[in-house]
């Protein structure tokens, strides 16, 4: 099972992600960041191909999508925070966007 990151690991696993861009959720224990691409059939493609690793790892997004803009937040349902997989897709978000 999926665990909630603790404070010491939370503090090595989220700088390098505030570097690219993510933020914390006011609020709520998650992160999140607003992708900007050329257009909407650039911000929709790379939403399909960021959704076939979500699946893959069965950890899904919370997100919408306005013309070239996609805003993103991550957060772990199950454990009502964040998890290593909400820096794991970060990643991989970030990596597609590229």
């Amino acid at each position: 099972m999926t665990e909630k990151l603790s404070t010491e690991t939370r503090k090595t696993l989220l700088a390098p992600l505030k570097e690219t861009g993510w933020d914390m959720v006011e609020g709520r224990d998650a992160i999140c960041k607003t992708f900007k691409f050329h257009d909407f059939a650039d911000a929709f493609g790379w939403m399909t191909r960021a959704a076939f690793w979500a699946e893959k790892w069965d950890h899904h997004p919370e997100w919408s999508n306005t013309y070239n803009r996609v805003a993103v937040v991550l957060i772990t349902h199950d454990v009502d925070g964040l998890s290593s997989l909400d820096v794991k897709l970060a990643r991989k978000m970030d990596s597609l966007a590229g």
